[in-house]
């Protein structure tokens, strides 16, 4: 029945597979099958009949969802396996009986707050640029500038060619070679803050990410996680996804 169908893409990313667009990357580079057959953009696919593969495994469809918090520590990059053998943040929730995604990244020098989870949309409500989360981070710099060239970072500043968005930037404290700052961005560029920071002649020396929107860090020790609270998914992504967390979220 056409009622039942659903986009390929919207599936996938539903079963924790990829966000959309990560999830019609995969499908455009040939990833992807449906009942054996090559996938395509645009392909709708009946949940209760069809046969989705993913790079030779079967999509199994996943009732339960997960949302988790995790204090990621430096030396950890944010994937959930490396071809180059280093430390992945899945190795921090290997506890969970899910296959669960990072939503948005940490560089691996980074530290601090990281979502991971198996619902697309909930991902996909957090990294779309046209929904501009704030993301809210603690940074030691050196060495020390003057306020004239923090104010430009406020208002932006030119990294790989394209002015970065306005953002807020505190001097929280200075010290003789160092200080330290507070970075309010809506961006999610690669490695932006350092780039940024680079731009106006000094360099980041630790980097924390201590909030998402509304929803802080707090006192999560090092290295661990915790399932997200209902009204936490609704302050992130929205009462709908926030209904169905409710109805569907496993804690164990």
């Amino acid at each position: 029945m056409a009622s039942l169908e659903v986009r390929l893409q919207k599936y996938m990313a539903d079963n924790g597979i990829a966000s959309r667009r990560k999830s019609e990357e995969l499908i455009m580079a040939g990833k992807v099958k449906v009942n054996g057959h090559k996938a395509y953009i645009g392909q709708k696919i009946n949940p209760k009949k069809d046969i989705v593969a993913v790079q030779g495994k079967k999509i199994v469809k996943k009732d339960g969802l997960y949302y988790i918090m995790l204090n990621k520590p430096r030396g950890y990059v944010t994937t959930t396996k490396d071809e180059l053998g280093r430390k992945c943040v899945s190795q921090l929730v290997s506890d969970i009986d899910a296959r669960l995604y990072p939503v948005g990244r940490l560089d691996k020098e980074s530290e601090g707050l990281l979502f991971l989870t198996n619902d697309g949309e909930f991902t996909n409500a957090l990294t779309h640029p046209s929904h501009g989360v704030r993301k809210t981070y603690r940074v030691t710099v050196k060495p020390v500038v003057d306020e004239y060239l923090i104010e430009n970072l406020a208002n932006g500043v030119l990294i790989d060619g394209k002015k970065t968005a306005p953002c807020t930037v505190k001097i929280l404290e200075k010290q003789d070679d160092r200080m330290f700052l507070e970075f309010v961005i809506s961006e999610g560029r690669n490695r932006q803050i350092r780039k940024m920071c680079e731009s106006v002649g000094t360099n980041v020396i630790r980097l924390k990410r201590i909030a998402e929107g509304d929803v802080k860090l707090g006192g999560l020790p090092l290295g661990q996680w915790r399932h997200l609270e209902t009204k936490e998914i609704k302050k992130l992504a929205g009462p709908a996804i926030a209904q169905k967390a409710q109805m569907k979220q496993v804690r164990k």
